[in-house]
């Protein structure tokens, strides 16, 4: 049997499909009920308004969209922080502004590998050259 400690509140639970255990899950329900009510009368709230008036947090709010359990098509104003930055977004894990900049930093990164690379192999490449002169002046 695979148990585990409930990340939410510690308990051992028996880990079957979800992540954690049964009290918790109810209480996630819960939650996510509070939200879609809220939202179903209040449909242009923005998610700190949401979390305000139903006592959820916003990362378990976050949680909910990207479950696909709270629409953002029924809520115009509603979008969750980036995961980097914190600016507000509708879709994906990122802004356009840190996805640019991890872009940005992988070429980078990879043009460094490479150039490290190149010097490597120039440097071992002379080495062998100036071993092979020593032996042809004598």
């Amino acid at each position: 049997m695979n148990v585990d400690n409930c990340p939410r509140c510690g308990k051992l639970f028996a880990k079957n499909f979800r992540d954690v255990c049964p009290s918790c899950l109810r209480e996630i329900d819960k939650e996510y009920e509070l939200c879609a009510n809220y939202l179903r009368e209040n449909r242009g709230s923005i998610i700190t308004e949401v979390s305000d008036a139903t006592g959820v947090s916003i990362k378990q709010i976050t949680k909910f969209i990207r479950e696909g359990r709270i629409s953002l098509m029924n809520a115009p104003n509603l979008s969750y922080p980036c995961e980097s930055c914190g600016t507000l977004i509708r879709e994906s894990h990122l802004c356009d502004n840190c996805r640019a900049r991890l872009q940005k930093d992988r070429k980078n990164m990879i043009e460094d590998l490479a150039r490290r690379e190149e010097q490597k192999n120039n440097r071992s490449q002379n080495t062998a050259y100036q071993g092979l002169d020593r032996y042809k002046d004598k």
